[in-house]
């Protein structure tokens, strides 16, 4: 991916019942997002990443994305936690707990490092890149029925 590719893509998924909208930005995806209707401003529906979440969702095969260039403008303890969810395998599945527990620095039995992974998952910018439906008792980014269908194709 390249600065040519900056903008937001979108296409829409028979599969979701709904768009999936890229934003991209030098070189780097910086958004990830389920509309119902895509953003006025999307330029097109041909992007790389589109495409290779097309094929995660026609189901056929494991589809990864570890390297797919990911940028992240959040709060460094946030971004620790989002690192440590995009090393979660397809088809895996961890805790809250043990998230925190994976993550340096941070303590399970310290509510404030719970609080803080939580947020993390909640406020993700690119679910399904940052796998946060892989966590089975966190919140994700992605719309519930979304979630549920990633959750389904990878059968967790």
């Amino acid at each position: 991916m390249d600065d040519a590719d900056a903008g937001i893509y979108a296409r829409e998924s028979s599969y979701l019942d709904r768009y999936v909208q890229v934003g991209a930005a030098s070189g780097r995806v910086i958004s990830v997002s389920f509309p119902d209707l895509p953003d006025e401003e999307a330029v097109d529906d041909d992007h790389p990443v589109l495409e290779r979440i097309f094929e995660y969702l026609d189901g056929l095969e494991p589809v990864t994305f570890e390297d797919v260039q990911v940028g992240l403008t959040i709060p460094t303890d946030q971004r620790a936690v989002l690192e440590q969810v995009q090393g979660i395998p397809y088809g895996d599945q961890v805790t809250v707990e043990s998230l925190v527990r994976m993550t340096p620095d941070l303590d399970p039995d310290d509510e404030d490092d719970v609080i803080l992974v939580r947020t993390a998952l909640a406020e993700n910018p690119t679910p399904l890149l940052i796998p946060d439906h892989r966590i089975r008792d966190g919140p994700s980014a992605a719309p519930p029925q979304v979630e549920q269908k990633f959750r389904s194709l990878e059968e967790l």
